[in-house]
């Protein structure tokens, strides 16, 4: 057994321990009638964005001042170090700093997903093991992509399924095609769902076909599949998703809340009046601006968002006017 599988196997916590259910949560779409996933993801997480200083430090202050605020709202839990929060500009340490200090923060009620993906299994397993010490209760795994060429759904397989043998920590997978350039292939979601420590993924694609090919395929599993977007997420739910890691929910977070929570309900007419005016700030704030457009809407919401680090520049006036429109328009501001 590898140094780095040992380690993880010391550490391994009682997996039913840790495999429990939000209190008084609604069965997630993606469940199969009659039956209740160990550990249910059911529910929006917002991918936190790190502050940071004007001199491009990690600002935990500011962080625990944003968590104090998300505390107020029904999310099922956070996802700290995802792309949203600039996470291939952290250095290792401040990743497990980052992740102890949202843990610390967040009521215990909450679910704390961590990035630990890197382009080796190795070092993935490495950080995996370091997320679950730092306190969190699931790794979010994105795919490695630097070659991605040799990149085969047999690569993938194997990476994911040593990353689930040794993770003392459930593992959700994490495919983000726009940042990587590689989908994580149907074959490898099917198979890896198969994983006893492989609970879900993470689809941020917004290919609804494919979402909801994966919910059909992996029904028999104890497998969620979670949309990566605001802009889809109430298409991703009538195919069957449990619940979704958006960006926007960093800036609307109760409006969210309420389109999952209309969505459980059967409110389909509601939710989808509500999906419309989430489409055009989510998209401001994703593929459109990005991390810097999220971070200045976040000020907007009286959050902190602050500065993103280098290479990453802040909005020109002209950007930061036709982001404001794009929320005026749709009635947030």
């Amino acid at each position: 057994m590898a140094l780095s599988a040992r380690l993880a196997a010391s550490l391994r916590p009682a997996l039913p321990a840790l495999h429990r259910a939000a209190p008084g949560h609604c069965r997630g779409l993606s469940t199969p009638q009659g039956s209740e996933p160990s550990f249910s993801l059911g529910g929006i997480f917002p991918p936190l964005a790190t502050p940071f200083s004007p001199a491009q430090e990690v600002d935990y202050a500011r962080l625990e001042g944003n968590l104090r605020r998300y505390a107020r709202i029904p999310f099922r839990g956070l996802v700290a170090l995802g792309s949203n929060g600039e996470y291939p500009y952290l250095a290792s340490r401040e990743k497990v700093e980052v992740v102890s200090c949202v843990r610390r923060a967040l009521p215990r009620d909450r679910l704390l997903l961590a990035g630990s993906g890197c382009e080796s299994t190795q070092a993935t397993i490495e950080l995996t093991v370091s997320m679950a010490e730092a306190g969190a209760d699931v790794a979010l795994v994105v795919t490695p992509c630097y070659y991605r060429g040799a990149m085969t759904t047999a690569a993938l397989i194997h990476h994911y399924t040593e990353v689930g043998d040794a993770s003392p920590i459930p593992v959700v997978l994490y495919s983000v095609p726009a940042n990587t350039g590689l989908d994580l292939p149907m074959e490898a979601v099917i198979t890896l769902a198969q994983h006893p420590n492989i609970i879900g993924i993470k689809d941020s694609g917004g290919d609804i076909t494919r979402m909801g090919l994966m919910v059909h395929k992996t029904r028999q599993e104890d497998f969620q599949v979670l949309a990566g977007s605001a802009g889809f997420l109430l298409a991703s739910y009538a195919v069957g998703a449990s619940g979704g890691v958006c960006a926007l929910a960093n800036v609307l977070g109760d409006p969210l809340c309420q389109l999952d929570q209309l969505c459980r309900t059967g409110r389909w007419q509601e939710a989808r009046d509500l999906q419309h005016r989430l489409i055009e700030p989510n998209a401001a704030v994703t593929r459109r601006f990005g991390i810097p457009g999220l971070k200045k809407a976040m000020e907007w919401f009286g959050y902190y968002g602050g500065p993103c680090r280098a290479p990453l520049a802040p909005l020109s006036p002209a950007q930061v006017e036709e982001l404001r429109s794009t929320f005026s328009a749709n009635g947030w501001l």
